[in-house]
């Protein structure tokens, strides 16, 4: 049977030694450093993780540019570690739940804060002010074989050669793994998903010009610039 129209390409993010890993969906955790929910005006306690969505074709590689989006006049970066899922599993324990993953990125959450701000003054979803185009710069995936689970090392973003964020994945409200079995009770998650962790307090507007550059420890780095 022939596709109506021309199916979508596979979104795919490189994988450190050569390889590609295929993304099938963008999980993000909202508010998971003490620090952020506190300038973001919330309370740093550890109520359940909550959880929106990016597009897969939402992510940029190879440092390739982020365009300026419409529709807003405060666009603001958030550094974040992101967990490859190579073994699918719903409902997967927290004891479990490292077994289920495939490697680890750094990547950018581009929010349009404006946008974010009057949604949830009006009780709507988030979606138009985070799952826009090109709205998840990522790095290259680093496979567990290579790196282990990173849980303590430097994360940090510069813009222009100034630090703008910089803290430890130890300080994490919710670990990698307790995020991965809270999410896996939510939706079953399948090889090729990605989940974005949260990002340190700092977070900030940017314009056209600007050079993002951000690097965990031990993981990798992700670039971009806004034009």
């Amino acid at each position: 049977m022939a596709f109506a129209v021309p199916a979508p390409a596979v979104a795919v993010v490189p994988v450190a030694g050569g390889d590609l890993f295929p993304v099938r969906r963008v999980h993000c955790v909202g508010r998971n450093y003490a620090e952020h929910a506190r300038e973001m005006g919330g309370d740093p306690t550890r109520d359940a993780p909550f959880f929106f969505s990016k597009p897969a074709d939402a992510l940029v590689t190879h440092g390739a540019p982020v365009p300026y989006p419409p529709a807003t006049s405060d666009f603001h970066f958030e550094m974040e570690l992101v967990v490859a899922i190579g073994t699918g599993g719903a409902d997967i324990a927290v004891a479990d739940a490292l077994n289920h993953v495939f490697g680890y990125a750094a990547g950018l959450d581009m929010t349009r804060r404006d946008l974010q701000a009057a949604a949830k003054k009006a009780g709507r979803p988030w979606d138009m002010a985070k799952g826009f185009d090109k709205s998840a710069p990522i790095g290259e995936i680093a496979p567990k074989i290579a790196i282990g689970h990173p849980d303590r090392g430097a994360i940090a973003l510069t813009v222009n050669g100034v630090t703008r964020q910089a803290a430890d994945l130890a300080d994490m409200i919710w670990s990698v793994p307790e995020i991965v079995a809270h999410l896996s009770g939510l939706v079953r998650l399948e090889p090729g998903d990605l989940i974005f962790t949260g990002t340190p307090a700092g977070v900030g507007a940017v314009t056209r010009g600007d050079v993002l550059a951000g690097r965990i420890e031990g993981v990798g780095t992700v670039e971009t610039t806004i034009v």
